[in-house]
């Protein structure tokens, strides 16, 4: 019941006198992503005990901006497949997509006004200026094969992780938490959220197109040092870590399959998972803190399901 709340806000709140807007709004947001971060903040929720209607608002703002987001990444990535069907940048133009991103901030912001707590504004606000760091990090990054595990770790955390702190942390303020459990609702979210981009860049090198609804090497087309290759440079010998290095500095994608044997003869492909599920155990730590419910056990089986996830 609660995401069906959620879905109808949703629904409503992406009306506008422009029908552009709703169009390439409806374009991403309808396109059956998993909504895991409104699904966080709502069970983040059940689990403290929130008898309100403010998360169902939280929610959808925390789905405005992460799809705000999307639309912008798929314009500075020039992607062309999301989710498997063609991004709103193929369907309606850059333009369009950038501006309706804009929309999308604009009016999770206006939702968040109607919360009237300043505090959930403060730390959405922050996070979406994190976010937005963490973009031009990312951007400063590309073609770069220098990049280290902690260069890399901190554009995560910010680019992805961030988001998903925010919707861990803001049912803490909801429902007035102590700092401790407010700090660890946040460390759940930011643990989960890395452990979900590591295995993103994994599914890069090792999942199917099919089902992850994008094309394989899209990272590398890039140009984007991910922990894998990260990895396989470290652990591979001299042509090996040449053949990456170059692949990355280029972009190019016509080596795809000897970089995916390079990642898995390096080992890079386990150790990468192994990083994953040790932020996903950070978080499952992170729990302890909260009171035993079925909203509980189901963030935990949230952080052990995503260890498995093929898209």
């Amino acid at each position: 019941m609660d995401m069906l709340s959620v879905d109808g806000l949703i629904n409503s709140r992406l009306s506008s006198g422009v029908p552009l807007v709703g169009q390439v709004a409806e374009h991403i947001i309808m396109a059956g992503g998993k909504r895991l971060r409104p699904v966080l903040l709502l069970l983040m929720a059940g689990a403290l005990g929130y008898k309100g209607t403010d998360h169902h608002k939280l929610a959808a703002v925390i789905e405005f901006i992460h799809t705000a987001t999307l639309l912008h990444d798929d314009v500075v990535d020039d992607s062309n497949l999301r989710r498997g069907r063609p991004t709103a940048n193929a369907m309606f133009g850059n333009p369009a997509s950038v501006l309706v991103g804009d929309f999308l901030y604009s009016r999770a912001f206006q939702m968040m006004v109607e919360c009237q707590n300043l505090r959930i504004l403060d730390i959405v606000a922050e996070a979406t200026n994190v976010i937005a760091e963490g973009e031009v990090m990312q951007l400063m990054n590309m073609h770069d094969a220098s990049l280290d595990v902690d260069g890399y770790l901190r554009v995560i955390r910010s680019k992805t992780a961030k988001l998903f702190e925010a919707s861990t942390r803001l049912p803490a303020v909801l429902t007035h938490s102590s700092t401790a459990v407010e700090t660890a609702c946040a460390q759940y979210g930011q643990a989960l959220g890395t452990a979900f981009q590591v295995i993103d860049d994994v599914l890069d090198y090792d999942g199917d197109a099919a089902l992850m609804g994008k094309n394989l090497g899209d990272d590398l087309r890039e140009g984007k040092a991910t922990l894998p290759l990260i990895v396989a440079m470290q652990r591979g010998n001299p042509a090996q870590c040449a053949l990456v290095k170059h692949a990355i500095e280029q972009g190019e994608v016509q080596a795809l399959a000897d970089i995916v044997q390079i990642v898995r003869e390096t080992g890079a492909m386990q150790a990468t998972r192994e990083a994953a599920s040790a932020e996903a155990q950070l978080a499952l730590n992170a729990l302890s803190a909260l009171p035993e419910s079925l909203y509980k056990d189901s963030l935990s089986d949230l952080a052990a399901q995503l260890l498995e996830r093929q898209n």
